[in-house]
C-alpha cells in the first residue's frame, strides 16, 4: 500500500503537467512538443497502477456487478460524445491490432464500447488496452480515473469525482453521505448521479444509458435523489450566504461558525440565525450577554466553587439590580446554550425516535362565526383527530394543514412529558454535568436552565421540525402521485388507423364536433343541438358525416352536458340506427382543452378554426395519440393529481416537466414529422433547439441519419448525446427519399463512411459540426433505441453470427439473437465484447423490437361501449367493469360508467388481485388501467359508491 501511495503522490503533480497542452487551442505546434513525451510517462503510470489496483478485484468485497459499475465509474466521462482534439490526433499510438478491430466503425463510441470489464480473468486486456484509452481521454484528468480504480466494488472514493457544490459551500457533512441516509441508496450510486447532475445529464438518458453507474434506478427515484440533493446544496448555499452576512456585520465567532456548518435543513439553520437576523431586539440569552454575565454561566459548569452571583449585582443597572435577575439572565445564557449545542439537540431527537409523538388536530374555535357551513363539514373527520406520527398518512397530512390555513383546525404536535422528564435527568446528570461540586442554589439555576431551554426552545423546535418533515414528505408524496398519474395518462396505448368523431358536449352552446383521419388531419367540424328539442333532426346529421368519412368511433368529453351526450349516442347505437356502420363510443377527459383552445399553440396549429372547434380536435387526438396531444397541455391542468394547489408549486411544475420529458423520450420522436411542440420535450432540446430542427427539416429536406442533426444550429456535442438515442428515423421513408436523390443505401458502406465522417469532423475546427458537402446515407440502427456511441458494439455482436443491419427488427434477427445468448449466456457475450450487461441488453432490445415498436402498447386502451348504465341501476354486489380515472395515497377513483366515480379504498388493492403480467412500479393502479370492481356500498344522497377490487383486465 505504501508503494502505491507513493505511485500516486508522484502522479498527482504529472497529471496536471499533461493536462496543460491540452487546453490552448491556436498555437498547434507547442502543446505537441511538450505533451507527447509527459503524456507518455502518465501512460506507463497509469497501466502500472491498473494492474495493482484491477488485482484486488479478486478479493471477495462486494458482488461482481458493484464491481462492474465500479470500473464504469471511472469512464463515464469518458463516453462524452465532446472529445478531445489533441488526444484523437494520436493516432499512431494505437496498436495496429486495435485499428483492425474497430475498422468501419463510429470513433465517437471508442470509449465506451472498449470499456474494460473488471472480472478478474480479463486483468491482462486491462493492461494491453490502457494505451488507448488515454488516446481517446474525453477530458478527464488521469488522477480521476486512479481515484476511482482503487474501488474495486463500484464505490468510489469520497470527494473523487471533484464535487464543485462541495468545494464552493463546504459543510461539516458530507453531501454523499446525507444523501445516501435520506434518499436509502447506496453511497456509490448517490456519488455517481451528483457527478452525472453535475455534467448536464438528463433523467431520460442516465434512466436508460447509464444504468450501471445507477444500480438499475428507475426515473422517479432519480427524481427523488435530484430533488433531495437541490434540498441539500440549498441549505449549504444558505449557510454560507448567513455565515458572510454575519461575518460582515462582526457577529460570527468560531463557535457559531461550527454550529450554523453543522446544519442539514432550512429548519435548523433559522433555529440558530434568527437571534443574529437584522432588526431582531436580540434574544433573552444575548442581552444577559451583554449585561457580561458570560463568565458566570460558564464558571458554573466548569468552576462552580468560586462562583460568587452576589459580585455581579448592579442596583443601577436593570437586569443587573437584584439576585433574581442575575439568577434569570445565566438561566438564558445555560438555557440558550443547551438549546443549540448539537450533541444535546441529537440526544432529543434519539429520544422522540423512540416514543409516542402524535400530531392532533381540533375544531377551532373562531371558525364557526366567520366561516361558510359547509366548508366546516368537509373537515369533520380531523375535528377531533390524533394519529402517531409515524403512522399518519400523507393526504391527512395535506389536509389537515388546508383546515389550519383555512383557520377552521388547530393543530398541535404532542410530545409525552417522559421525554422532557428522561431529557432533563440526561442534561443535568450527564451531558451538562458541573465538573465540581454544586451549591443547592446553583443547582436550581441549572435545572431551571434545562427546564427552560426544552420548553422555550427546544419543544417549539421539535414541533417545527415535525411538521415541515411531514408536509415535506406529504408534499413529495403528492407531486410523486401526481407523476406516476400524469406518466400512466401520457403512456395510454394510441388507437391508431381509426377515423374519430371528437365531441365537446354542451348545452346552450351545442355540442361541437371535429372528425379527424387516421393521420390526425381534420376532415371536418360541426355544432349540433342535441338537448334543446332537436335531437331527432341532428341525428339525420351525425349519420350522414359518419356515413361520409366511415367513421364509426366516437369520442365523447366528459364536461358539461357529457352524461346527456352519453345517452343521447348510446339510444342511438343500441338502435342500430348508424348501420351499417358498428358505432362505439368512449368517454375521456377533456382537462385542459378549453385552455389549450385558446392558446397562441392553438391558433397557430388550426388558426382557421373557431377555439370551441378546437377543443372538439384536441378530444378526438387525445384518443389517436395521447402523448401528442397531452404535451401541448400545461400538466398540473390534466386534474390528475391531489391537492396539487397546495403543494410546492415550483416543485409540482419541476417534477411534471420530467415526466413529460421522460415520456416523450421513451416512446421515442419520427424526426422527420414530429411536431416542434413534442420535439420541446425531448431530452437534451428546449424551445430553441426544437425550432432549429423544425427550421433546418423545413429548408434542408428530412433528416437522412443521427449525424445530421450535428448541423442544427445550437445542437453542441451535449445535447446531441442526450436526444440522440431517443430520436427515430423511419427507414422506409428515408429508402424512398434517398432512391429519388440517387443516394446508395449500402449499410456496411454506410457506416465505414460514418465513421470516416466523424473522425474528419474531430479532426477540423468545428467539432460538433459535420463537414459540408458531405453525402448523408441512411443508419439502419437510427430507427432502433441503440445511442450512437453503442454503434460499434452493436455491429460487432451482429458479426458475431453474421447478422444484417437491414434484417432489424425481423423474425430471422430474434431468432439469431437468441441462438447466441442461449450458447453463450448475457455475460458471457458481454465480457467478450468487452462491453457492460447492461449495455448488451439494450442493443438486443434495439435490434429484436419490430419495426416501428410502440412501449405503449403494454398499456391500456380507452373503453369503448354501446351501452350506458345510471346510478339508480346499481345495488350492492353488482359486478362491473370500469377505468381508474384518478390514484391517491388512499384509494383509486374509478370511472364505472355511471357519471360519478366509485372509490376503491386503498386496504381493497392487495398484490393477489393485480396482474402479474405487467410490470408495475409500485404496488397501485394508475389512470386508464381496465379493472373489474363490485359496488359494496351506494351512497345516492352524497352520490358517493364503495368499490371492491375483484381483478385488473
Amino acid at each position: 500500500s505504501s508503494e502505491s501511495e507513493e505511485e500516486e503522490e508522484e502522479w498527482e503533480p504529472k497529471s496536471k503537467i499533461a493536462k496543460k497542452p491540452r487546453l490552448p487551442k491556436k498555437n498547434e505546434p507547442k502543446p505537441k512538443k511538450v505533451a507527447v513525451p509527459k503524456s507518455t510517462v502518465a501512460r506507463k503510470r497509469v497501466k502500472k497502477i491498473a494492474v495493482k489496483e484491477e488485482l484486488d478485484v479478486s478479493l471477495p468485497i462486494a458482488p461482481p456487478e458493484d464491481s462492474r459499475g465500479g470500473a464504469h465509474l471511472s469512464k463515464f466521462k469518458e463516453e462524452d460524445i465532446c472529445t478531445n482534439l489533441k488526444t484523437l490526433n494520436k493516432k499512431s499510438e494505437v496498436p495496429k491490432m486495435q485499428l483492425n478491430s474497430f475498422q468501419g466503425k463510429n470513433l465517437n463510441n471508442l470509449e465506451s464500447d472498449e470499456e474494460p470489464s473488471t472480472s478478474v480473468p480479463v486483468v491482462e486486456m486491462q493492461v494491453k488496452h490502457e494505451q488507448p484509452e488515454e488516446d481517446f481521454t474525453f477530458d478527464e484528468p488521469p488522477s480521476k480515473k486512479i481515484k476511482s480504480a482503487t474501488c474495486p466494488e463500484g464505490k468510489p472514493v469520497k470527494h473523487a469525482g471533484g464535487n464543485k457544490v462541495k468545494e464552493e459551500f463546504e459543510m461539516n457533512w458530507d453531501i454523499v453521505q446525507v444523501l445516501s441516509e435520506r434518499t436509502s441508496t447506496e453511497p456509490w450510486v448517490c456519488a455517481n448521479l451528483i457527478r452525472l447532475f453535475q455534467e448536464e445529464n438528463t433523467i431520460p438518458f442516465i434512466a436508460r444509458y447509464r444504468k450501471e453507474l445507477i444500480n438499475n434506478l428507475e426515473a422517479d427515484a432519480l427524481r427523488e435523489i435530484q430533488q433531495t440533493l437541490e434540498e441539500l446544496r440549498t441549505v449549504a448555499k444558505k449557510t454560507h450566504g448567513v455565515m458572510q452576512k454575519l461575518k460582515k456585520e462582526g457577529k460570527l465567532s468560531g463557535g457559531l461558525s461550527t454550529a450554523l456548518l453543522n446544519c442539514r435543513t432550512l429548519e435548523e439553520l433559522d433555529h440558530v440565525s434568527a437571534p443574529y437576523k437584522t432588526g431582531s431586539k436580540g434574544t433573552k440569552a444575548q442581552r444577559a450577554k451583554q449585561l457580561g454575565l458570560e463568565p458566570a454561566a460558564l464558571s458554573l459548569l466548569q468552576n462552580p466553587v468560586e462562583l460568587n452571583l452576589f459580585s455581579y449585582i448592579k442596583p443601577n443597572i436593570k437586569g443587573l439590580s437584584t439576585i433574581q435577575e442575575v439568577e434569570a439572565g445565566v438561566q438564558h445564557i445555560l438555557a440558550d446554550m443547551f438549546a443549540k449545542d448539537k450533541d444535546t439537540l441529537d440526544f432529543i431527537r434519539k429520544l422522540c425516535q423512540q416514543r409516542y409523538i402524535c400530531i392532533q388536530s381540533a375544531l377551532a374555535k373562531a371558525s364557526t362565526k366567520n366561516i361558510n357551513e359547509k366548508d366546516i363539514n368537509k373537515f369533520q373527520l380531523y375535528h377531533e383527530f390524533s394519529c402517531n406520527i409515524k403512522n399518519i398518512q400523507h393526504h391527512q397530512i395535506l389536509a389537515i394543514n388546508r383546515g389550519e390555513n383555512l383557520k377552521i383546525l388547530t393543530v398541535k404536535v404532542n410530545i409525552p412529558d417522559g421525554v422532557k422528564n428522561e431529557f432533563r435527568w440526561w442534561c443535568v446528570n450527564e451531558r451538562w454535568r458541573p465538573k465540581h461540586f454544586v451549591k443547592p442554589e446553583l443547582m436550581r439555576i441549572l435545572q431551571n436552565s434545562v427546564e427552560d431551554a426544552y420548553k422555550r426552545l427546544i419543544y417549539p423546535l421539535l414541533c417545527r421540525e415535525f411538521r415541515s418533515k411531514l408536509t415535506s414528505d406529504a408534499e413529495k408524496e403528492s407531486v410523486m402521485m401526481f407523476g406516476r398519474n400524469l406518466r400512466q395518462l401520457l403512456l395510454t396505448s394510441p388507437v391508431r388507423g381509426r377515423t374519430l368523431m371528437g365531441v365537446d358536449p354542451g348545452y346552450k352552446h351545442g355540442c361541437k364536433l371535429a372528425i379527424i383521419s387516421p393521420t390526425s388531419q381534420i376532415l371536418h367540424t360541426d355544432v349540433v343541438y342535441l338537448h334543446s328539442g332537436q335531437g331527432f333532426r341532428e341525428a339525420e346529421k351525425i349519420k350522414r358525416h359518419l356515413l361520409q368519412y366511415n367513421c364509426s368511433t366516437i369520442v365523447i368529453g366528459n364536461g358539461t352536458a357529457c352524461r346527456e351526450t352519453e345517452a343521447y349516442f348510446a339510444d342511438l347505437i343500441m338502435k342500430k340506427y348508424f348501420a351499417p356502420l358498428d358505432v362505439v363510443y368512449c368517454i375521456v377527459s377533456e382537462a385542459g382543452a378549453s385552455i389549450y383552445s385558446v392558446s397562441p399553440e392553438a391558433s397557430k396549429e388550426m388558426p382557421d378554426l373557431d377555439p370551441n372547434l378546437r377543443s372538439a380536435v384536441s378530444i378526438a387526438r387525445r384518443v389517436q395519440d395521447p402523448l401528442a396531444e397531452l404535451v401541448k397541455i400545461e400538466p398540473k391542468h390534466i386534474g390528475v393529481g391531489m391537492y396539487q394547489h397546495d403543494v410546492s408549486q415550483t416543485l409540482l411544475k419541476a417534477t411534471l416537466d420530467s415526466v413529460v420529458e421522460e415520456c416523450v423520450s421513451f416512446v421515442g420522436v419520427d424526426i422527420n414529422i414530429c411536431s416542434e411542440i413534442l420535439l420541446r420535450h425531448i431530452a437534451g432540446l428546449n424551445a430553441n433547439r426544437a425550432k432549429n430542427i423544425i427550421e433546418w427539416r423545413e429548408k434542408n429536406g428530412p433528416f437522412i441519419n443521427r449525424e445530421q442533426l450535428k448541423e442544427v444550429k445550437g445542437l453542441g456535442p451535449k445535447s446531441f448525446q442526450q436526444c440522440a438515442g431517443f430520436i427515430r428515423f423511419n427507414q422506409e421513408y428515408i429508402k424512398t427519399f434517398c432512391s429519388s436523390k440517387k443516394i446508395g443505401l449500402e449499410s456496411h458502406s454506410l457506416l465505414n463512411k460514418a465513421g470516416a465522417q466523424v473522425t474528419k469532423e474531430k479532426q477540423g475546427k468545428k467539432k460538433s459540426k459535420l463537414t459540408p458537402g458531405v453525402l448523408q446515407q441512411p443508419n439502419p440502427l437510427d430507427q432502433t433505441c441503440i445511442h450512437p456511441e453503442s454503434y460499434s458494439i452493436a455491429m460487432r455482436f451482429l458479426s458475431l453470427f453474421g447478422g444484417n443491419p437491414n434484417d432489424i427488427g425481423k423474425p430471422d434477427m430474434q431468432q439469431k439473437v437468441n441462438a447466441v445468448i442461449q450458447k453463450e449466456g448475457l455475460e458471457g457475450v458481454a465480457k467478450r465484447l468487452n462491453t457492460t450487461v447492461h449495455t448488451l441488453q439494450l442493443i438486443i432490445d434495439g435490434l429484436t423490437q419490430p419495426e416501428g415498436f410502440d412501449i405503449r402498447t403494454d398499456f391500456d386502451k380507452p373503453d369503448f361501449k354501446r351501452s350506458i348504465v345510471c346510478l339508480e341501476d346499481l345495488s350492492v354486489g353488482t359486478v362491473l367493469t370500469g377505468k381508474v380515472e384518478n390514484a391517491t395515497p388512499f384509494g383509486v377513483f374509478v370511472d364505472i360508467g355511471v357519471g360519478k366515480a366509485g372509490l376503491i379504498p386503498v386496504r381493497n388493492i392487495t398484490e393477489a388481485k393485480l396482474s402479474k403480467v405487467k410490470k408495475r412500479r409500485s404496488l397501485g393502479l394508475g389512470p386508464g388501467e381496465r379493472v373489474e370492481v363490485k359496488v359494496l356500498n351506494i351512497d345516492i344522497p352524497r352520490l358517493r359508491i364503495t368499490l371492491d377490487l375483484i381483478r385488473v383486465l
